[in-house]
């Protein structure tokens, strides 16, 4: 399993994680509550961290192309989300 994380600083990260799952949950599987959420993509999983100051994106799949997927989606969803405070995961292999 390939593994890449991102850190995040902003003070709204429970919004983002939120409106993240939320959005994802329109079709696939995503579980979350105020701190934490998990994203399972055909192709791969996104979990995500709000703590003060900060939102972690852990994102797994089983190849580079597949990871790549998952971390493009979640990023460009972010990206649009956070469009005011110009928010990008900066992305940090695992292993």
């Amino acid at each position: 399993m390939l593994t890449e994380t991102a850190t995040v600083p902003t003070a709204l990260a429970s919004r983002y994680l939120q409106q993240l799952c939320k959005h994802f949950a329109h079709k696939i599987t995503v579980r979350y509550d105020t701190a934490s959420g998990d994203a399972q993509f055909p192709w791969g999983a996104c979990a995500m961290t709000a703590a003060d100051g900060a939102l972690t994106l852990r994102c797994e799949a089983e190849d580079a192309e597949a990871l790549a997927r998952v971390k493009a989606v979640v990023e460009d969803h972010l990206v649009r989300f956070a469009w005011k405070e110009g928010l990008k995961p900066d992305w940090t292999p695992v292993g």
